[in-house]
């Protein structure tokens, strides 16, 4: 799973929990910063094979830390607790709700990986590995991350108050999710090594919430700025 992750982050932004939409997507996709700063730590293990399994070339053979269901537990009420002192750190506003769903967000990764991963995910420690293995399906895993994230985006553009300019740019992003997501399913590539990948993905998800952060302050200074 990879852009269908955003699809959570999506659908439970709203007015009224007030949860920035840019620490959802770094909730939807904690589990995977965690697992790519322990590759690079060496900690955690990876092979990139091409071929691996139809829609993915990741062997993520050793995560018991990050993808565990144990650690994905741990990690999302890790989230949840921390979410009011952060919120006091960067003066943002706090609902007693958000906690929680910030958590849920964290531990939503593990509940969509458990669809298409193969046999890779320990229950805890490295043991009872589960997966339903859609990624060995890659036209019907295609099709699932494109309806979770133009579902997410409906119910965002639904929920939420937005100016024409800002759902326009908000449509746009999903629009380049989906070609992101083409490039990763369909485009045929040179496998990179474990390291590498893991800092791709430290660069392109935060590349991604960079853009979300920019897509609610452009918002917040048009609001300002109004009579």
């Amino acid at each position: 799973m990879f852009v269908g992750h955003y699809s959570v982050a999506f659908a439970v932004k709203s007015e009224r929990n007030r949860i920035p939409l840019w620490v959802l997507f770094v909730a939807v996709q904690f589990l995977d910063y965690i697992w790519a700063t322990l590759v690079l730590l060496g900690i955690e293990k990876l092979r990139v094979i091409k071929g691996f399994t139809a829609g993915s070339m990741l062997d993520s053979y050793y995560h018991p830390y990050s993808h565990s269901l144990i650690a994905a537990f741990l990690w999302s009420t890790v989230a949840a607790i921390g979410y009011k002192p952060f919120c006091s750190w960067l003066g943002y506003p706090y609902r007693k709700s958000a906690a929680l769903i910030v958590g849920v967000a964290v531990f939503s990764h593990w509940i969509l990986d458990l669809v298409v991963h193969p046999r890779d995910l320990p229950i805890y420690d490295n043991t009872l590995k589960v997966g339903f293995g859609l990624w060995n399906y890659r036209d019907p895993e295609f099709a699932l991350e494109i309806a979770l994230l133009v579902g997410g985006i409906m119910l965002y553009v639904a929920r939420n108050v937005l100016s024409a300019t800002r759902k326009t740019a908000v449509i746009a992003f999903g629009v380049a999710l989906v070609v992101v997501q083409i490039g990763d399913t369909f485009v045929p590539r040179t496998p990179l090594s474990d390291k590498a990948t893991a800092m791709g993905v430290w660069i392109f998800y935060t590349l991604f919430v960079v853009i979300a952060f920019f897509l609610e302050n452009a918002r917040g200074r048009r609001k300002i700025d109004s009579p």
